[in-house]
């Protein structure tokens, strides 16, 4: 299973934030972004979007309907963990 430890993230000076994005074995994927503009970020928070198997934002997934925010490390991992379940 991979877990934030496995995130490699880029900084994006352009939009003021580093993103990681990353793609699972069974299609699905997960963003996750922190920035001065992102929920928590200023925080020192995570915010992550689930990634269909088309690469794009999904809001049909069980795990949630949105974009989450204010989330750990702890936290992305977990969600991570749920998104390879799919």
């Amino acid at each position: 299973m991979k877990t934030f430890d496995d995130l490699e993230f880029k900084q994006d000076n352009e939009r003021g934030l580093s993103a990681a994005k990353v793609v699972f074995e069974n299609g699905y994927g997960a963003s996750v972004v922190i920035g001065e503009h992102t929920y928590g970020g200023r925080d020192g928070l995570y915010e992550l979007a689930v990634l269909g198997k088309n690469g794009r934002l999904t809001y049909d997934t069980p795990i949630t309907d949105d974009v989450m925010g204010y989330l750990t490390q702890q936290e992305v991992t977990d969600l991570m963990k749920l998104i390879q379940k799919l």
